[in-house]
């Protein structure tokens, strides 16, 4: 049993190594390509037909706020298209019906487009929208994003520079990052991906992923590729890759940005990271076989490969976190100490993150070292999502299908704003949270059997999870009861209030913030 532990975790801490390595490969690209500028794009000498799609579902909160913005964008009124591609079934539609009269008074050629059913989820939103567009250029914006006013005059130069440019996407800037924790955790994992990630493969002239908002398509390149398809979770990796197997060639601008509301709330949060990661091992199952049967460099296909498929890590987490306990008393018995030798070597993954991480924060922000202090937060709550995430990794791989989850708006900027006040407040958590809790305390015996035991080396990573698993299943147990109390006293404030005078909702919301 000892050697099956140890062959286990030495199976798991290579992978994680290998592609905890990947921050390494980065950091290398990074300091190859860090003084590679964007061509010099200029001026728009014309103005083409560009439609703005706008795919909402049941966005009440953040719905007027994005085709305010859209309609604001700096473009002649005559060649700019906006359709709001809506599948809401709630009171959204109502407002969007009401908004869009409005802006149509106002000279606007913008439509409200519903269908028969949500067939095909956004994926298939969009390639209705396709259908009787009129722009030669699609531009594409989530519900919670505001785009800003230059968004056209910023990225379409790029278009002619090279007719083979298929895709200009654009950095994610984070509206409320300063929200809480939750938030400024959310906002560094994302800049890894966007200042890292996509800014170094992009010069590096690997793939880069349509990241399905934020970003303008040439519509043609969307026909070309096979159009939207709605098999995986994450239509925009899929048609991106589809898009550059074809031979079309994306534009990543880091100097322009997208501004968008992050989640405020957990549950939230882990529904959205459960369809990226999902949907991300779908379109790896889907996508890898083409890639290497292309004519692609070996370079590239084998960074498509650890791009595509670098999700698959989760699962790997999960083992290495729960067999470092039975460790401890392996490694205290002896007779393995060449094996432990060896394993303290994928420390240095660590390290690869750590600069990977420190190096998006200062391409970014004048306070790095401040940002920089919540890393270890980071890497614990990484830890702490391995059960909601090793749960997707299984579903795609073993072909599970599930519906498309939204990810709740609440349009929450600033600090006093507040989300338990919205109807979509999560008022349930998966029952994942039972695991996050019983390998909280599972891990938190670890720490006090590596203090027992003199392992003092193991007692910062048994900690990491512990704290991790611990956090992310409190949140999710106190948001999501927080919600469900609040939306209770509504009820009872609403019947209580027929027959006398009860306290406003607003004492009771501000009790249940307190506690």
């Amino acid at each position: 049993m000892q050697d099956f532990i140890i062959g286990a975790y030495f199976i798991s801490l290579t992978i994680l190594f290998l592609f905890g390595s990947s921050g390494f490969v980065m950091i290398y690209y990074y300091m190859k390509h860090k003084d590679k500028k964007n061509e010099v794009a200029g001026t728009l000498q014309e103005y083409p037909i560009v439609t703005v799609q706008l795919p909402v579902y049941n966005e009440y909160y953040v719905v007027e706020r994005l085709i305010k913005a859209a309609c604001q964008i700096d473009y002649p009124k005559d060649r700019l298209e906006i359709q709001v591609l809506d599948d809401s079934t709630d009171e959204t539609v109502d407002v969007v019906d009401a908004i869009v009269a409005r802006y149509r008074e106002e000279g606007y050629d913008i439509k409200h487009i519903r269908r028969n059913s949500r067939v095909g989820y956004k994926a298939g939103a969009l390639k209705e929208g396709l259908v009787n567009a009129r722009g030669e250029f699609i531009a594409i914006f989530d519900a919670d994003f505001i785009p800003n006013q230059n968004f056209l005059k910023a990225t379409l130069p790029y278009f002619f520079l090279d007719k083979n440019i298929g895709l200009v996407q654009t950095r994610w800037e984070h509206l409320n990052s300063e929200y809480s924790f939750l938030t400024r955790v959310q906002a560094m994992a994302l800049d890894g991906h966007f200042v890292i990630e996509q800014n170094v493969r992009n010069k590096a002239g690997f793939f880069i992923n349509f990241n399905g908002t934020g970003g303008i398509w040439r519509k043609d390149c969307i026909f070309d590729a096979g159009n939207w398809e709605a098999d995986t979770l994450t239509e925009d990796l899929d048609l991106s890759y589809r898009a550059q197997l074809r031979g079309w060639r994306f534009k990543f601008l880091n100097d322009v940005t997208s501004p968008a509301e992050l989640p405020s709330e957990i549950n939230a949060l882990k529904s959205q990271q459960f369809r990226w990661t999902k949907g991300a091992i779908e379109t790896a199952r889907k996508i890898l076989p083409k890639v290497w049967k292309s004519t692609l460099p070996l370079e590239k296909k084998i960074h498509a490969t650890f791009h595509l498929s670098n999700n698959i890590v989760f699962p790997f987490i999960l083992i290495a976190g729960i067999l470092n306990v039975p460790l401890i008393f392996i490694k205290h018995q002896g007779g393995y100490e060449m094996y432990f030798s060896i394993m303290a070597v994928f420390v240095f993954a660590f390290i690869g993150s750590f600069l990977f991480y420190l190096y998006s924060q200062k391409d970014v922000y004048h306070d790095w070292q401040r940002r920089m202090l919540l890393f270890p937060l980071f890497m614990a709550g990484s830890m702490g999502f391995a059960v909601n995430n090793t749960k997707a990794v299984l579903e795609g791989l073993f072909k599970k299908k599930s519906e498309f989850v939204r990810t709740p708006k609440y349009s929450v900027i600033e600090k006093e704003d507040n989300w338990l006040d919205k109807k979509y407040a999560l008022m349930k958590f998966n029952y994942t949270v039972v695991i996050e809790l019983v390998l909280a305390l599972y891990c938190l015996f670890g720490v006090a059997a590596s203090i027992y035991y003199l392992e003092l080396a193991a007692v910062p990573f048994q900690l990491l999870f512990s704290m991790g698993f611990g956090l992310v299943a409190w949140l999710s147990i106190r948001h999501a009861w927080m919600a469900r109390k609040l939306a209770a006293a509504r009820r009872s404030t609403t019947t209580h209030s027929r027959r006398s005078h009860a306290p406003p909702v607003e004492e009771v919301q501000e009790a249940v913030m307190i506690e």
